[in-house]
């Protein structure tokens, strides 16, 4: 396996640069060679290091240290994705223990005695950021549970007007809200008021046959709501499931430069690969203005921050500075949601989560580490990595980066880490399609999920539901689903013997 060549990366940020708006026409560039925080002699030690190998006799060097020297060299256990990381000052594990201790504190309903507590709501889908993101790890689908607390619907309506249509255009929009219940369904309610409603899945199964006769049963999901308490959806509002995302390396991949994630997108698939990974685009909060979007299942956030800020909103009805809307996601015609007292202590702030609370949220979901890898130098672990290259999942899942020397945070600075993503967009097929757009990602288009951390799922989270809707339940099912961009890699992994299938899957359970 070779690098993608550069001869098509003009041609590839020329078309970013028509879409984002934000970056300078005319470079062209390969694995760092156009970061402005390099020395000529670094550029190439970077371009070496992130090379894709061709030698499956042992482990590449540091490779277990999937994080770099953030690495989390902690035993394997339940707590495995809540470590710190390891390379950040005495003064920063403080910090780092307050944030966490806000991130699992559960928030009450406006008025309470608990006057830097409240202000939940007044529609909800969790009550804290951990009910959500369980022991820093993956959601599920509400099976063999009484609630869908990790797994919510997003909501998403066509454009009516011409400023609608503009606001979509700039990105002041990512996507439209739906005109009864906003952005996100909430399926709880404080004291008082209904829940907006509940998501409903039902499940069809379809058969697959692998070589050497191996059949695997497939789950397709269909979504819909029951029981909404204040009027029917929008004509063309969609359903999109997202179960929560692992928190590992957050901080890592924010300190990715944008310009080895540009020199991987190839929109218009320039060296007809069949891959045409796309850049997302996000509006930075600090400046207002377009960059590089790479968090979420659609990559429509710049920040760890701005994602936080999000979640405290429509995840929980608390404001922030970032978005300070005291009653979460209600909208207009939900009037007795706009009635309900917010949490906004005069003394503390404008909002419910003031600075002081996003700073440490927004420092611990930064900096939780990623875990060791296990087994990285065994002959099976091996051999499943030579299948991961050979069977095309390199061209979306890159192997590996070297951070930025500048990052704000020495602690992800200029580090070697292995995340197996590209963080661009790809159309993964009307399978996995959701039919929703957000920003410049289409119905059909997902952001490359980092595999990091990935073999670690059923010891943390104790399940091992996969993508965007937990439909998957197990790795090979996972692989199965993938469709369009990655329908040939799909192909291949059907088409091989069932040792090699084998060893593919032990080493992603060794990530």
């Amino acid at each position: 396996m070779t690098e993608r060549p550069a001869r098509r990366l003009l041609a590839v940020f020329a078309a970013v640069s028509v879409v984002a708006g934000v970056f300078v026409l005319g470079k062209a560039y390969s694995a760092g060679q156009d970061r402005d925080d390099l020395s000529e002699k670094d550029r190439k030690r970077v371009a070496a290091v992130t090379r894709l190998t061709t030698d499956f006799s042992a482990a590449e060097q540091y490779e277990a240290m999937s994080g770099g020297a953030a690495t989390s060299l902690a035993s394997v256990n339940l707590n495995s994705f809540s470590h710190f990381s390891e390379n950040i000052s005495f003064a920063e594990e403080e910090t780092f223990k307050l944030g966490n201790a806000l991130f699992q504190k559960l928030w009450v309903s406006s008025p309470s005695s608990t006057q830097a507590s409240d202000g939940l709501g007044p529609f909800y889908n969790a009550r804290s950021c951990q009910s959500c993101h369980i022991k820093d790890g993956r959601g599920h689908p509400p099976e063999g549970a009484d609630n869908a607390t990790s797994m919510f619907l997003r909501l998403a309506r066509a454009a009516v007007t011409p400023e609608e249509e503009a606001a979509l255009k700039d990105f002041s929009e990512m996507s439209l809200p739906d005109p009864v219940y906003g952005r996100q369904l909430q399926d709880l309610a404080v004291p008082g008021l209904k829940a907006e409603g509940r998501m409903v899945i039902d499940y069809t199964e379809e058969a697959v046959t692998l070589a050497g006769g191996e059949v695997v049963m497939l789950r397709r999901p269909t979504y819909s709501v029951a029981d909404l308490a204040y009027g029917d959806l929008g004509r063309t509002t969609t359903l999109s499931p997202r179960v929560t995302q692992p928190m590992l390396g957050l901080g890592l991949v924010q300190a990715i430069h944008e310009a080895d994630i540009l020199a991987l997108a190839d929109p218009d698939d320039a060296d007809e690969d069949g891959i045409s990974g796309k850049a997302a685009v996000a509006i930075d909060p600090k400046t207002g203005k377009k960059t590089l979007g790479r968090f979420g299942w659609k990559a429509q956030s710049a920040s760890v921050r701005q994602q936080s800020a999000d979640a405290f909103t429509h995840d929980i009805g608390i404001s922030t500075p970032e978005v300070p809307l005291h009653q979460g996601d209600c909208m207009a015609t939900e009037a007795a949601c706009l009635e309900r007292p917010n949490g906004v202590q005069a003394r503390l702030g404008d909002v419910e989560a003031p600075p002081p609370i996003m700073d440490l949220v927004t420092f611990y979901a930064e900096n939780l580490a990623v875990p060791a890898r296990r087994k990285a130098s065994f002959a099976e672990t091996l051999s499943g990595k030579r299948v991961f290259y050979e069977t095309g999942c390199t061209s979306c899942h890159q192997p590996k980066f070297v951070t930025r020397r500048d990052a704000e945070n020495k602690a992800h600075a200029f580090q070697l880490i292995w995340p197996y993503s590209d963080f661009l967009l790809h159309d993964m097929g009307e399978g996995l399609a959701d039919g929703q757009a957000v920003g410049v990602a289409t119905g059909r288009e997902w952001r490359t999920p980092p595999l990091w951390g990935i073999g670690l799922t059923k010891t943390v989270n104790g399940h091992t539901f996969f993508l965007h809707d937990g439909r998957a339940r197990n790795l090979t099912e996972a692989i199965l689903w993938h469709g369009g961009e990655a329908k040939a890699a799909r192909d291949r992994f059907t088409t091989l013997e069932k040792q090699d299938r084998d060893a593919l899957l032990t080493f992603l359970e060794s990530l």
